[in-house]
């Protein structure tokens, strides 16, 4: 797409708004156009919007939506997501860019007040808001306690519709809160806003709602603490927490009418402040109010972080507790109950199949409606499995840590270029034997293949009764990381790390060595050190684990942690509603195949990359071989080793021409010496042609995904309610992926800085 240009519309000043089916809209703001082409560097863009907005580079974030996405930003942060962005545009003139900027602030401290009992006359320290102000739905009716107090019981939602016209945000969108940089750091400038929303006897609210919240900011911005003596749905009356100040107000209903006025006020303070900082007013709807705008952008606020930026924006001190309790009630005004969205499952998946034909998306319940298991395969993922990935599948499961708990299995496939291509997803209330069972059925059902598949898979949770059972004639090979984790856990004897180090080792080189007398070498070595080690590698069923054994075909992928790109993708998607988190993984799938598809188009060799990377490899080394001719199809071959090579059934005695899909070293010398391409002899599965039929469909959106509609009205519904399991208190535990830490450690010597020793049994200072 060389020499494409598109109009960038660079929009700066707005902010984002939820659709009710999840997709995001951009009000207000400024715009301006660039035109830009794939020759653009990414700083050069950056500074050229810089100097259009009169602003500074290094406090900003560009991001833009895939065309059909409008759920998910994507970010632009070198010259190669610059030139993504413009080929993803390809069929378009323009495109929609979105500037968000980072503010620091410095606050001028020279004309805020000297002490705290001005606070109340000094309206005119009030700080301008240059950009305009929203209006922020869902704010609930947070008390009716006689005492508003830090360890008090936080406020408990009862009115999620309910909308307050008068709560203030910052319109524009910025990825921190605003640093004060203040020696009065507690009259922070987010409170500043708020020190005239209560102005006397006389002033009208719409409900008694609106006046507590009026009254909270007027607090927080003139940093005191107030209890109820009066608190009903009529009549509010308040005064100053602090003993003896005659601090005072009292608002009632104006007959015949909804509305509350402000009947008397003693606007007088004589306390000395000393709750100033304190979360007293804080409650956790307000919590919610003021971090929802960021939360939207930026899903991954953590507490901690809330803590901080409120205590810099508005001065007040909230623990982590209430941070936490905020951001939950956000999270739910933005994403939705999690409990409606169970509810909303039978819709849901009508909907995946209506706008992805071919698509299978089906869920059960228990006996008592609650949610059991969901299971979701795309038709583009299994007409790119079927058409152009290799017969291999992983699987391997991960906890969600949602609400409700849950685990996450998946089928995901290795494309020609190696790499990660989901198949299939289920979500179940927890990893069984049953629920794999299930899941495996649903694939079945979903695939309708009767091609043998090799599945590398853990050996436990009845995956190999069902694998054997679903897949007849199928191949399944053991992970080997959950089988080293196995063998040393049932390791008995008391072996130091370095002996349990060797013996893995050993284990590895027996897992991928070539011939059964290299397996048994190592396995020997291991017998040399523990008679119990080598009995319980022997019984472990070497023939669905060992490269010399194994007859399926798993192109020397040894773990079924391949797909770890696809886990990423739940673990940070874990916290939204089932329905939500199923659309943004498929949002993620939907972005995979497009941006694959679109970097396959400018690929101009034969094979994958990656796998022309390995053809390359492997004949560097054949110089030094020799070729013995032969009149049939099978050759003597010459090196450090003499290997027999059969041309016709593309078979080497070194085992690495069948084991990788890639002719060897040895197989390229024949081939060299007879005048054929060894391109010819590599597997289809690795050609550009197979990766493109890959990523040749597309997964479609779901618009208004969570908005039910009945296809008659004695349609019956069905009701599903969430699992009983609840998240426990604490720290959830972490999925480890990769090698044990057994397998990486190396002993160090401190003195000679040597490895396999330490320093009581150092030799080199005796």
């Amino acid at each position: 797409m060389a020499g494409k240009k598109i109009i960038a519309i660079c929009q700066l000043g707005g902010e984002f708004e939820t659709n009710r089916d999840g997709s995001l809209s951009y009000r207000g703001g400024d715009a301006h156009a660039i035109d830009i082409d794939d020759q653009m560097k990414f700083n050069e863009f950056k500074m050229e919007v810089a100097e259009m907005f009169n602003c500074s580079i290094d406090t900003m974030y560009i991001k833009y939506f895939l065309p059909g996405n409008n759920k998910t930003l994507i970010t632009i942060s070198n010259d190669k997501d610059l030139k993504r962005m413009i080929k993803f545009h390809g069929d378009s003139v323009t495109a929609d860019v979105y500037v968000i900027m980072e503010e620091i602030v410095a606050l001028d401290v020279s004309n805020l007040p000297a002490s705290r009992s001005s606070r109340t006359t000094l309206s005119e320290t009030v700080l301008p808001v240059d950009a305009p102000l929203d209006i922020v739905d869902g704010i609930v009716d947070d008390t009716t306690q006689p005492e508003v107090t830090l360890d008090a019981a936080l406020d408990i939602v009862d009115d999620t519709n309910h909308v307050d016209t008068h709560m203030i945000i910052p319109a524009e969108i910025s990825p921190i809160f605003s640093i004060v940089s203040s020696n009065d750091e507690k009259h922070a400038k987010g409170a500043q806003q708020w020190q005239n929303t209560i102005t006397g006897v006389g002033q009208r609210f719409n409900s008694v709602h609106e006046f507590r919240e009026s009254l909270r900011k007027y607090a927080i911005a003139h940093q005191f603490a107030f209890r109820y003596k009066k608190n009903d749905s009529h009549r509010v009356t308040v005064k100053c927490k602090a003993e003896g100040c005659p601090w005072r107000i009292h608002a009632s209903r104006l007959s015949t009418t909804q509305l509350i006025c402000i009947k008397k006020m003693n606007p007088t303070h004589t306390c000395e402040g000393a709750v100033a900082t304190t979360g007293h007013q804080a409650t956790r709807s307000w919590v919610a109010s003021i971090i929802k705008e960021k939360l939207k952008v930026f899903p991954n606020y953590k507490p901690k972080d809330i803590v901080n930026d409120i205590k810099q924006e508005y001065g007040i001190q909230l623990n982590y507790f209430q941070a936490w309790r905020g951001k939950e009630i956000a999270k739910e005004q933005l994403q939705g109950s999690y409990k409606e969205a169970y509810n909303q499952l039978p819709f849901f998946c009508e909907r995946i199949m209506e706008t992805n034909p071919g698509s299978l998306a089906t869920f059960t319940t228990k006996e008592d409606s609650s949610f059991h298991r969901l299971f979701v395969s795309f038709h583009a993922s299994l007409y790119g499995f079927q058409q152009g990935c290799r017969p291999l599948l992983f699987l391997d499961s991960i906890p969600l840590k949602s609400k409700y708990q849950g685990t996450l299995l998946a089928a995901t496939a290795a494309d020609g270029d190696d790499g990660v291509f989901p198949v299939a997803f289920a979500v179940v209330d927890a990893e069984s034997d049953d629920n794999w069972h299930w899941f495996l059925l649903q694939l079945k059902s979903a695939l309708s293949t009767s091609c043998p598949i090799t599945f590398v898979a853990d050996r436990q949770k009845g995956l190999r009764e069902s694998i054997a059972d679903i897949f007849t004639g199928s191949y399944h090979a053991y992970c080997l990381r959950y089988l080293t984790e196995q063998f040393i856990r049932d390791l008995k004897g008391q072996f130091s790390h370095e002996v349990k180090r060797l013996m893995v080792e050993d284990f590895y080189a027996a897992a991928y060595a070539s011939s059964p007398e290299s397996f048994q070498r190592s396995i020997e070595s291991i017998k040399s050190i523990s008679l119990e080690a080598y009995n319980w590698i022997v019984q472990s069923e070497p023939l669905n684990w060992a490269n010399s054994y194994f007859h399926g075909a798993r192109y020397n992928h040894m773990a079924s942690n391949f797909g770890e790109l696809f886990y990423s993708w739940a673990s940070d998607a874990h916290e939204l509603p089932i329905t939500q988190m199923v659309d943004v993984i498929r949002g993620k799938i939907m972005e995979l195949i497009y941006t694959r598809r679109a970097d396959s188009i400018q690929w101009l060799t034969r094979l994958t990359p990656s796998m022309e990377e390995k053809l390359k490899k492997e004949n560097h080394k054949v110089h030094p071989l020799q070729v013995l001719l032969s009149a049939g199809s099978t050759f003597e071959v010459r090196g450090d080793t003499i290997e027999m090579v059969d041309i016709d059934h593309w078979d080497c005695s070194c085992k690495g021409w069948q084991l990788t899909g890639l002719p060897c070293c040895h197989a390229i010398a024949v081939l060299g010496c007879m005048g054929r391409s060894p391109y010819d002899y590599c597997s289809r599965y690795f050609t550009t042609e197979s990766y493109r039929l890959t990523y040749s469909e597309s997964v479609n959106p779901i618009p208004n995904a969570d908005v039910p509609v009945l296809k008659d009205s004695s349609q019956l519904t069905v009701t599903v309610t969430p699992p009983p399991t609840r998240r426990p208190p604490g720290r959830p535990t972490t999925k480890r992926y990769g090698s044990q830490e057994v397998v990486k450690r190396q002993l160090q010597c401190s003195r000679c800085k040597g490895h396999g020793h330490n320093k009581s049994t150092c030799k080199e200072f005796i």
